[in-house]
């Protein structure tokens, strides 16, 4: 989950020959999930591997140059005795998520899901010898949350996977160059994703800028976007590549911005017309880090929840679990206050898109069928002007207590007055009743 600037502007100027050739015709199956991932809006990310060990975050293999044989006898001692798949799914589901992602191979290249591919895995290279993901599918599908599934394309493990610009002191033997055993071993496992854990709701790929250096090279997207498909029609394609969305994929995904901004130096490719999410750390690091208690308050995180839905996108906020399988104390602190926000302006955030004002300074819009809702989150005026041109406004009201509120229409607009609404904190919700 990391890109410099410097290499995202050069692969922007390139001109990718990864991009699939495949035209791509999205089932009625897949197109309902679409429509179910957007209504969704809000989902929990699970970055979880040998790294949390180490508890300094999921690059420490490439950032320390660990050798590659000493990092995997990490597995050795890995025995997350305190996880409990139901305790996480209901602490997720009761804050209001309504999808889980969870990262089955990062880029250390630790599989955390039995395969028959590799026996660095959780079940053949640890004591624990469970599946974790297994575990985690079953109690997803039990409380009706959706399953995503991230796969990096970059490993820093495997003999026989691409060098590109990260992983390269891990102190592996020289090149083999022996890409269709590494893609092979890509397609086998993706294959074992989706058939053996039930419904997946999306594959998310990561790691694909790890070439960015190579714009020529072949990540055989074609071949694993087609099988996907086969496998799970419904399935949706994501990859955080941060550049135009390819042929077969079917949601964009931002890293650590919203759609529009680039405040992190990712997201400078357009906004396309599929389902859009925005992935974001609830505190500062995606891994498991000790010291990292950096934790955003829970205004900051309902905030950017609001303002992602506002631009009409789906919000995927991290958490690391611990090396002992537990998700930290802080973090379901926090899940718990977004929830109790959720049980109250849920109705506002689950099931809208985009609303017809665009993001203000004062806040954004989100919209169901005739309902227009106002999420003011800096009150800058009593007096606030709404462009609506063509809209006709039946109605005004506080969301929360349903007290009616006065305006008076304008020219391309209305002017809504607050005088007497209660100082909220977090974000004043206004619903517009809009004529038919």
């Amino acid at each position: 989950m990391k890109l410099t600037t410097l290499c995202l502007l050069f692969a922007l100027l390139a001109a990718p020959a990864t991009v699939p050739a495949q035209t791509y015709q999205p089932s009625e199956a897949n197109l309902q999930s679409r429509r179910e991932f957007q209504e969704a809006r809000f989902g929990i990310f699970l970055h979880w591997g040998l790294y949390a060990m180490l508890a300094s975050g999921e690059w420490t293999m490439h950032n320390q140059n660990l050798n590659y044989k000493d990092y995997a006898m990490l597995a050795g001692g890995f025995y997350p005795s305190k996880f409990n798949a139901e305790e996480w799914v209901k602490a997720i589901k009761a804050a209001g998520a309504r999808y889980i992602c969870f990262t089955t191979r990062h880029h250390e290249g630790f599989s955390m899901f039995h395969t028959r591919y590799s026996d660095y895995n959780i079940v053949d290279a640890t004591p624990f010898g469970r599946d974790v993901l297994k575990e985690l599918a079953d109690a997803c599908h039990k409380h009706g949350i959706r399953l995503h599934l991230y796969y990096s394309h970059a490993d820093w493990y495997r003999e026989d996977a691409p060098r590109g610009r990260t992983g390269l002191g891990t102190g592996r033997p020289a090149p083999k160059d022996n890409g269709e055993s590494y893609f092979n071993f890509i397609n086998g496992q993706l294959t074992e994703l989706l058939t053996n854990y039930g419904e997946i709701g999306a594959i998310w790929f990561d790691g694909m800028w790890d070439q960015d250096r190579n714009p020529n090279f072949d990540w055989h997207l074609d071949e694993q976007y087609s099988l996907i498909h086969k496998l799970q029609p419904a399935c949706l394609i994501g990859n955080n590549h941060h550049i135009t969305p390819f042929p077969g994929e079917d949601i964009q995904i931002f890293e650590r911005d919203l759609p529009g901004e680039n405040k992190a130096g990712m997201s400078g490719q357009a906004i396309s017309r599929l389902p859009l999410e925005t992935c974001e750390t609830m505190n500062g690091m995606w891994g498991y880090k000790i010291n990292d208690r950096n934790y955003k308050p829970a205004k900051e995180l309902i905030r950017y929840l609001v303002k992602a839905a506002g631009k009409d996108a789906n919000l995927l906020m991290n958490i690391g679990p611990q090396p002992d399988g537990q998700l930290p104390a802080i973090a379901l602190q926090r899940l718990s206050e977004v929830g109790k926000w959720l049980e109250t302006y849920g109705e506002t955030i689950y099931g809208t898109r985009g609303g017809c004002i665009p993001p203000h300074t004062w806040g954004v819009t989100t919209q169901k069928d005739n309902k227009l809702y106002v999420h003011i989150l800096n009150l800058e005026d009593k007096a606030l002007f709404l462009p609506l041109e063509d809209h006709k406004v039946r109605k005004a009201m506080l969301f929360a207590d349903r007290s009616p509120l006065r305006f008076h229409e304008e020219e391309g607009g209305i002017v809504l007055y607050l005088n007497d609404v209660p100082q909220e904190e977090t974000d004043i919700v206004v619903e517009l009743q809009l004529k038919e």
